[in-house]
């Protein structure tokens, strides 16, 4: 069996305003109706390849749970890091844990934002380069350059190796993201693969490449694991070895320094969303070059790119050329294609004036499903609540806030002090400053739930949990 070691604990921004800290593009529907995450977890479900290890943060662990329940998918393991620290702490983590049950075992890291389309392919292509990893290869999957990429690190192949034939080459080293006449230069010569930064590694020779290139890491991870506790379906990392681990990526930490590597060369079709521009390369692209998701309006546009993210929101745009524009409920990008990259620029810049729409998704995800804020006024607030079936919120109380609570679908189960009731659609409650009052949905279906705060504060941390089934503060 090949393990697959699945990466989500990353929060890019470079495709903000979509991607944000707390909910980042791998759980996000970008080319399909899937996520991202969940693309990746479906992609690795065959014969040959076992439940995956998923490690994630703390923020994200139940939005893995609900993903996965929404493919009907079950996780061997999922690790919770106390923080991130790059990639070479995260898979050594899953090596160790995976030795504990099988020396011998074969990984496969993969990250969770990627979109390869040709699942199949790419399947097989992993099944053809096992082979090399049971003989103490590292493996590593290189994408066939179909232009001259700058955003790109690449792998140079061995002069030793045959680019004609099938199966694994040598490895001679990895290369740094070219500028643009090198990357030229890099596409003519063939002998350069973008890297995928996916790996199919023998752990048992991982974990000791480890012990010689970063003992104190190996020590410091392995306390980590060995002083994990189980919380509900999770596994934590203990947090205090873990804070003593070094971040570093795996690239730098064993990939360099390996003497046995190789690559397994990929044709199809592969991306790492690492733009807008690679976005309209992966969408449809209708007349003209325009790629325009739903509840957009083109007029005499060229190459460019229109996403509404909200169905109540139309975007239009009319004679834009190699544009890209994104809009949601909370905030608009637009920017040319060619200057996508600097999206990450701008976020910095809005952290830096405490803007909130640089880091926070205007919908919150929860455990018991999530709510968005409809309108925020002096001294109130509206939002949308949706309770998944089973869904349960915490027993709690407010310091400086009552509710008014109106079902608008489903059957609520409603706490207010020591009184318990349901409320069907089109019934509501109130609940005074300071009651201690739950929420939650007994039926099998979502319960949407309008409610408007009033009160002197308004935000998320005043709240009190008295009783949680998720164990949360």
């Amino acid at each position: 069996m090949i393990h697959p070691v699945i990466l989500c604990g990353g929060s890019g921004t470079r495709l903000w305003p979509l991607s944000r800290k707390s909910y980042p593009k791998q759980f996000s529907a970008i080319a399909g109706d899937l996520s991202l995450f969940q693309s990746a977890v479906i992609r690795l479900n065959d014969g040959v390849f076992a439940d995956p290890v998923v490690l994630t943060n703390d923020d994200f662990r139940f939005i893995v749970t609900e993903q996965l329940e929404g493919i009907d998918q079950t996780a061997a393991k999922i690790l919770i890091e106390p923080d991130g620290r790059n990639t070479a702490p995260a898979i050594l983590a899953a090596a160790l844990w995976l030795q504990k049950s099988d020396p011998e075992a074969l990984m496969l890291v993969a990250p969770s934002d990627h979109i390869i389309p040709d699942a199949k392919a790419f399947r097989n292509a992993v099944k053809g380069a096992a082979e090399t990893a049971k003989a103490g290869h590292f493996v590593t999957f290189g994408i066939t350059p179909s232009r001259p990429e700058t955003g790109y690190g690449y792998l140079e192949l061995s002069e030793e190796s045959d680019t004609q034939t099938n199966g694994t080459k040598k490895l001679s080293r990895f290369v740094e993201k070219p500028d643009a006449k090198r990357a030229a230069e890099m596409l003519t010569s063939g002998k350069y693969l973008w890297n995928a930064g996916i790996f199919l590694l023998p752990v048992r020779v991982l974990v000791d490449a480890y012990k010689t290139h970063h003992p104190k890491m190996h020590d410091y991870v392995e306390q980590a694991l060995n002083g994990s506790y189980e919380d509900m379906k999770f596994t934590r990392l203990a947090p205090e070895p873990w804070a003593s681990v070094d971040p570093i990526s795996i690239d730098y930490a064993i990939m360099e320094k390996a003497k046995t590597l190789s690559v397994m060369p990929y044709s199809g079709t592969w991306s790492d969303l690492g733009s807008w521009d690679a976005v309209w390369r992966q969408m449809d692209q209708v007349e003209n070059g325009n790629a325009c998701s739903k509840n957009t309006t083109a007029i005499d546009c060229h190459n460019t790119l229109l996403r509404s993210e909200s169905p109540g929101q139309e975007l239009v745009g009319i004679g834009l050329d190699d544009i890209v524009a994104v809009a949601m409920p909370d905030a608009v990008l637009v920017a040319r294609k060619s200057d996508s990259q600097k999206v990450s620029d701008a976020v910095a810049s809005m952290k830096s004036r405490d803007i909130q729409q640089a880091t926070k998704f205007p919908r919150d995800h929860r455990p018991w499903g999530g709510f968005e804020s409809l309108v925020v006024g002096d001294r109130f607030q509206v939002k949308r609540i949706v309770v998944k079936p089973g869904g349960v919120l915490s027993l709690q109380s407010h310091h400086h806030r009552a509710e008014h609570w109106i079902v608008v679908a489903g059957t609520a189960k409603v706490t207010v002090g020591t009184e318990v009731q349901l409320l069907s659609e089109n019934q509501s409650i109130y609940v005074p400053l300071g009651t201690v009052h739950r929420l939650e949905n007994p039926g099998k279906v979502s319960m949407v739930l309008i409610e408007v705060q009033t009160g002197s504060y308004l935000g998320e941390d005043d709240i009190i949990r008295h009783e949680d089934i998720y164990f949360r503060n």
